[in-house]
């Protein structure tokens, strides 16, 4: 079962809280609102699909500020959508540039509002699915035996068998058994599918 979407919703503002919570769930979603920045972040869980629909002046923890901490948690990617009363420009650029998905003023537009959340919700599900890629190929990886991985390592640099072999101190014979338990563990038939498989792991030299 897939898990629902969520909009965070966070504003130190009752009115706007209780305002926009009551548009989006007129509009299908689930909306979990927040008065504090301190509050939002005690419970957040970057594991459950949503976005976050942030306020940018609040006291004690700006909009700006609780980005980058929802950014610097271990695992978490929440696409954020950003509201605002006074909106300028270097603040509006600043939040894109860390990777906001919309800046929006107050009084907020329905549509606008929408579209920034359909937008957050698409970005949300592909980093989940390359998320979820990734771990997949990690614990691939994770099953080579440690002379597999070196034996990847140089595959994947463009040496051949031969070449391997003679920086490995072995014979051509037992490289080529290796490479193929190795290619046979992580899935792949082709080297050219083996390099992009590395890439993904940063393990390309």
């Amino acid at each position: 079962m897939t898990e629902k979407f969520t909009v965070y919703l966070v504003d130190d503002d009752p009115g706007v809280l209780k305002a926009l919570s009551r548009l989006l769930r007129a509009g299908g979603y689930d909306v979990r609102p927040y008065s504090s920045p301190q509050l939002f972040l005690a419970e957040h869980d970057a594991a459950a699909p949503g976005c976050a629909v942030l306020d940018v002046s609040m006291p004690g923890l700006d909009g700006m500020e609780l980005q980058r901490a929802l950014a610097a948690s271990a695992g978490s990617h929440r696409p954020v959508v950003f509201v605002t009363a006074k909106g300028d420009i270097p603040t509006s650029v600043r939040a894109m540039k860390a990777g906001a998905i919309d800046f929006l003023t107050k009084p907020v537009k329905e549509k606008d509002l929408f579209e920034a959340i359909a937008r957050a919700e698409a970005r949300d599900a592909e980093l989940r699915r390359l998320h979820s890629e990734l771990g997949s190929i990690q614990a691939k990886f994770d099953n080579l035996t440690p002379r597999e991985r070196e034996v990847l390592v140089h595959v994947v640099a463009g040496r051949l068998n031969k070449q391997i072999a003679s920086e490995l101190g072995t014979v051509e014979k037992t490289i080529k058994v290796h490479r193929g338990r190795m290619m046979e563990k992580l899935g792949v038939r082709t080297v050219a599918d083996l390099v992009r498989m590395a890439e993904k792991l940063n393990l390309s030299r």
